[in-house]
């Protein structure tokens, strides 16, 4: 009696490629279309910052006086600014010094809030009355002022903007991440893992720290679009980045003097503002709910 032999182009049931697929469809079909949207011009944003040259319709930096000041049209999709620049292509140039900015003051303020908020939520009574005190007249100072004080130190450009915005806005960060190792310090798996003899560098290593940490993910997204709204508005009054760059401050900066006349200099870099904004907040909300829907407690 002779058997048959397994057959190695046949896969298991209910692991082949279909059945990934099927469950890939489901899931992309859960996600809010809002979501799916606001990836989608993200996706955009970013082959803008990394290949502004797909999208770019015209040089950015050439100029033509005979074309300026030149409301939308079919030849110019943004208009063209005071010396006959295309709008449409200096907005997509800009995108990625921009996003530069966000992203990386983002990422100072992140790691000074990390720093004083692990030394608050984790150092004891008296260091986190200490790190909270200083926190609080961190809060004191508005960003503004250390702004000018850092253009009037540095001068203006993208490194100054990236520190005035990343140190403006950390004690927010700073008091969030204080607020995050304190509740799961006092969370009952930690008690938990305290009373099955944990030492406690392993509970901060594998509790404490990866489940205070994980919320901040989401919260880095939203910061990158509310970080690069701040360093607009701080170019636009002539702290930031300074013109002929096409950074979207920088082109609401040019173009303010010409608001009157020449609407489109301001609402184009605005919009851009704003749609990136939004659609980062809406990831970002997203990757949050998922984060915590998905949040599973483990003591070994």
């Amino acid at each position: 009696m002779s058997t048959a032999s397994p057959s190695f182009d046949e896969a298991p049931a209910g692991t082949g490629g279909p059945r990934r697929g099927a469950v890939a469809w489901a899931h992309l079909r859960s996600v809010p279309v809002g979501v799916l949207l606001s990836s989608v011009v993200l996706l955009l944003f970013l082959v803008a910052a990394l290949v502004p040259s797909l999208l770019e319709t015209h040089d950015p930096f050439a100029t033509d006086l005979a074309a300026s000041l030149q409301s939308p049209s079919g030849s110019h999709l943004f208009g063209t600014d005071q010396s006959g620049r295309d709008v449409f292509s200096r907005v997509v140039h800009g995108t990625g010094q921009s996003l530069l900015i966000g992203l990386g003051s983002t990422g100072v303020a992140l790691v000074i809030g990390l720093v004083l908020g692990i030394a608050a939520g984790l150092g004891g009574r008296w260091t986190d009355a200490g790190v909270s005190r200083f926190i609080d007249v961190l809060f004191a100072f508005p960003t503004l002022f250390l702004a000018l004080l850092l253009v009037a130190i540095f001068g203006p450009g993208i490194t100054t903007t990236i520190v005035a915005v990343g140190v403006g806005t950390s004690p927010g960060y700073a008091r969030m991440v204080r607020g995050q190792f304190l509740a799961v310090r006092d969370a009952g798996y930690v008690e938990a893992a305290r009373a099955v003899g944990h030492p406690p560098s392993r509970i901060v290593r594998q509790h404490i720290f990866p489940n205070a940490i994980r919320p901040l993910v989401a919260i880095f997204t939203l910061g990158v679009g509310q970080s690069i709204a701040f360093a607009s508005g701080l170019a636009y009054l002539g702290l930031g980045v300074a013109p002929p760059a096409p950074e979207w401050g920088a082109l609401l900066d040019a173009g303010r003097q010409y608001v009157t006349e020449a609407w489109w200099l301001e609402l184009m870099p605005g919009a851009a503002i704003v749609l990136f904004a939004l659609a980062v907040t809406v990831v970002g909300r997203h990757v949050q709910e998922r984060l915590e829907g998905n949040v599973k407690v483990r003591i070994p």
